[in-house]
C-alpha cells in the first residue's frame, strides 16, 4: 500500500489497483502538487462538508466515473448532482471491495457554503475516517478538535498511520495534537491541515518535536509512505 501527501488534508491511498482520495481540494489549493482536471481517481473518501474538502469531489466523480464515501446529509447532497455516493454514519464501516472504510467522531462543523447563492448547506455531523486494507490501518483525524475519545480509537484499533490536523484556530493546533497522537497510538503520525490559509500558519517541526510514542513524518506535496 502506498499513502501520499498532497498538501492541506488531501491524501492518496493507492491499494489493490484502486487510486483512493481523502478530502481532494485541489483547485485553490496553493500548498498541493496536484491538477484537479488530469487526477485519476476511482473512490474519494470525505470526512466533512467545507469546501476546503470537498474541494473537487464532483468533477473529479463524474469525469472518474468514481465512488464517493462521505457522512450521510453529505452524501445525499451530492447525490443530488448527480454523484455516485455511499452514506455512512459516524461508527458505521462498510467493507468494500478496496478495503474497509468506518467512520469516527470529530468536534468540528460541517456544512457546504454556496457563495453565488450566499448559502451555507448543513451537510451533518464531520468524522474521521479509519481505513484498513492489507491489513494495515490508516486513520485520518479530518478537522477536529481534541476530545478525550481517542483514546478508545487508541484501545480498539492498531493504528499504522494517522493523520492529524495541527493549525490551531479551526483545529487542533500542535500542542492538542501531539496529544492526540498519544491517545490514538499510531506507529506513525503525518501532520495535515497547516500553512494553506494565514489563520493556520505553523511550523510542523513543533509538532514533531512534542511527540513522545510516534513517529513524527513531515511530507510535503507529493511525498510518499509504503505500508
Amino acid at each position: 500500500m502506498k499513502v501520499s501527501y498532497h498538501g492541506h488534508s488531501v491524501v492518496k491511498i493507492e491499494t489493490n489497483g484502486t487510486n483512493i482520495y481523502i478530502d481532494p481540494f485541489i483547485t485553490g489549493n496553493g500548498e498541493t502538487d496536484l491538477h484537479a482536471d488530469d487526477t485519476k481517481a476511482d473512490v474519494i473518501l470525505l470526512t466533512h462538508g467545507h469546501n476546503d474538502h470537498v474541494g473537487d469531489t464532483v468533477e473529479m466523480a463524474k469525469r472518474n466515473d468514481a465512488l464517493v464515501v462521505a457522512p450521510f446529509e453529505l452524501a445525499t447532497y451530492l447525490g443530488w448532482q448527480g454523484v455516485n455516493a455511499h452514506p455512512l454514519a459516524i461508527g458505521g464501516g462498510y467493507d468494500f471491495g478496496f478495503g474497509r472504510v468506518q467512520l469516527t467522531q470529530a468536534f468540528h462543523g460541517s456544512s457546504y457554503t454556496e457563495e453565488d447563492n450566499q448559502k451555507i448547506v448543513y451537510t451533518g455531523m464531520p468524522a474521521g475516517i479509519l481505513f484498513t486494507a492489507e491489513g494495515k490501518t490508516i486513520y485520518h483525524a479530518g478537522d477536529t478538535g481534541l476530545f478525550s475519545d481517542l483514546k478508545l480509537i487508541g484501545e480498539q484499533y492498531e493504528v499504522d498511520l494517522a493523520f492529524l490536523p495541527i493549525g490551531d484556530n479551526f483545529t487542533m493546533g500542535p500542542r492538542d495534537a501531539a496529544l492526540a497522537a498519544e491517545w490514538v497510538k499510531a506507529k506513525k503520525v503525518v501532520p495535515i491541515h497547516y500553512n494553506t490559509f494565514p489563520q493556520i500558519e505553523q511550523n510542523p517541526a513543533d509538532f514533531i518535536n512534542q511527540l513522545s510514542t510516534s513517529e513524527g513524518i513531515v511530507l510535503k506535496a507529493g511525498d510518499s509512505i509504503d505500508l
